[in-house]
């Protein structure tokens, strides 16, 4: 995929992510993860925009696990 394909990816991901709930951002936050390296891969710019959704997305599947964790 050529880093414009990358980017539309990111924008229809992102299109369907907002106001998903938990379970479908976790579902999906491996997806946009690899969307980021494939761009840093091909030297291309990252739009904040997209860093900060996969930040998001990976405090978000960090925090489902300590959630499910026994005490």
């Amino acid at each position: 995929m050529t880093a414009h394909d990358l980017i539309l990816e990111a924008d229809r991901l992102e299109k369907r992510l907002i106001g998903a709930p938990l379970e479908t951002r976790l579902e999906m936050q491996p997806k946009v993860s690899q969307l980021v390296e494939g761009l840093r891969a091909q030297g291309a710019k990252i739009p904040s925009r997209l860093r900060r959704l996969d930040a998001m997305l990976c405090d978000d599947a960090i925090e489902a696990r300590f959630d499910n964790m026994p005490i």
